[in-house]
């Protein structure tokens, strides 16, 4: 790494997939953030061990993942977030970078709530939101649906996958879709590291 990016930025990808539609989007997730120069973990939050909450802690991004059911995150998910609520108290994931991503069957599928949540989780863990960074795809006459963002989403990355659908379903602009925000992730939080390295060491 150059002087200006001294460190590579850490991004756990933080996640709960029901039927392996969401594990999809968290390998997009992966392949997009390690590309733009990230270490990357993942975390499955059903299942979190003692090592995997110390990930958590020392990450400089966490991306978090969940199937939007009945209208919003998992309870595989939300089981997680109430057990953040020690480092919500003690403030350990302030001033990270956070972001999300979700999947459902329809195309809208209330996947909003599902990402506004995360994003007020995150707030109420002092974390700075990574939006998508993408206009709307797939809106005009002369767009498609291999579009990046093509269902329009502007808080995080939006995928729908048939509900008798096998994972081999997931879309490829959807996928594509989950690589750029891993990419945007890695890529603000290599700036965010190089700024506080760089004050660090300023006389």
């Amino acid at each position: 790494m150059s002087d200006l990016f001294p460190n590579r930025p850490s991004v756990a990808i933080a996640y709960h997939s029901g039927y392996g539609h969401t594990a999809v989007l968290a390998e997009a997730v992966r392949r997009g953030a390690a590309a733009a120069g990230a270490d990357v973990t993942f975390v499955d939050v059903t299942a979190v061990t003692d090592e995997q909450w110390g990930l958590l802690d020392d990450a400089d991004a966490i991306v978090f993942g969940s199937p939007t059911y009945m209208g919003g995150a998992s309870a595989g998910f939300h089981t997680f977030a109430e057990a953040t609520s020690r480092r919500f108290v003690e403030g350990r994931w302030a001033d990270k970078l956070a972001a999300g991503f979700t999947n459902s069957a329809s195309k809208s599928g209330d996947k909003s709530n599902t990402l506004a949540f995360f994003a007020a989780f995150a707030a109420q863990h002092q974390m700075l939101w990574v939006s998508l960074g993408l206009a709307p795809g797939w809106n005009s006459t002369t767009a498609s649906e291999d579009d990046l963002n093509r269902l329009g989403y502007w808080g995080g990355a939006g995928a729908q996958t048939p509900m008798d659908g096998g994972t081999d379903t997931v879309h490829g602009a959807d996928i594509a879709t989950a690589e750029h925000l891993g990419a945007r992730v890695a890529r603000q939080a290599a700036l965010v590291s190089a700024g506080r390295h760089a004050l660090s060491v300023a006389p």
